[in-house]
C-alpha cells in the first residue's frame, strides 16, 4: 500500500467527533481523490502534513517546540516523506525527529484535522497544509532535545500554556482523553 493509498484509507475510515472536523475530513478526501501526489509538498498549493503531540504520563505536561519559522509554539508536525509508508508513520517520525523522545506511545488513529495557510512554505504563494494530528504519551523518564527547525522545545503544564492557536487547545483534550 502507498502513502497516498494509507492516508485516504485512514481518513475515509476515520470518524470525526465534531461537524466541523467532518467537513474538514471531507475536504481532505477530495483532495487526495483527485490529487495522486495530495500527500506531498510538491502538491500545489495544498498538501497534507502530519504531526504529533506529546502529553507526560500524568496529563499535566505537553511538549511543544517554538517553531523555528512561525516563531510560535505548536505540537511537532511537518511534510510527510518519500520512505514514509503511512500517515500515522510520518506523524510520529517528525515527533521523534523533533522532540528527540524515544518510546512514545503512540495512538495511530488520527486525533484531529486542521487545515491553515503557511506563507513561508512555498514561494509560490498561499500554500495550505491539511494537518492530520496524532496524540503520543511520552515515558516517565523520556529526555527530550531541540531539532534544527525548533528555536526551543519544552514542557508545558496544560494550565499554563503559551498562547496557542484555539485548535490546540482541542488537540490537547483529546490527548488527555485518550490517554486517561
Amino acid at each position: 500500500m502507498t502513502l497516498h493509498a494509507d492516508a485516504l484509507a485512514s481518513l475515509g475510515s476515520w470518524v470525526a467527533p465534531t461537524p466541523q472536523q467532518e467537513v474538514l475530513r471531507l475536504r481532505y478526501v477530495e483532495h487526495l481523490a483527485e490529487h495522486g501526489d495530495g500527500v506531498y509538498r510538491g502538491c500545489f498549493p495544498d498538501h497534507l502534513t502530519a504531526g504529533t503531540l506529546v502529553i507526560d504520563e500524568s496529563l499535566d505536561r505537553v511538549l511543544l517546540n517554538l517553531h523555528g519559522k512561525a516563531q510560535r509554539w505548536f505540537a511537532f508536525g511537518g511534510h510527510c516523506e518519500p520512505e514514509d509508508a503511512t500517515l500515522a508513520g510520518a506523524a510520529l517520525r517528525e515527533a521523534v525527529e523533533e522532540s528527540g523522545l524515544t518510546g512514545l506511545r503512540f495512538d495511530r488513529v488520527p486525533a484531529h484535522l486542521d487545515e491553515h495557510a503557511v506563507s513561508f512554505c512555498d514561494p509560490r504563494g498561499d500554500v495550505h497544509h491539511l494537518d492530520v494530528r496524532y496524540v503520543a504519551q511520552a515515558p516517565a523518564d523520556a529526555r527530550h532535545a531541540r531539532s534544527d527547525e525548533s528555536l526551543d522545545v519544552r514542557w508545558w503544564p496544560v494550565d499554563a500554556l503559551p498562547d496557542l492557536e484555539p485548535e490546540m487547545h482541542e488537540l490537547i483534550a483529546i490527548a488527555r482523553a485518550r490517554f486517561a
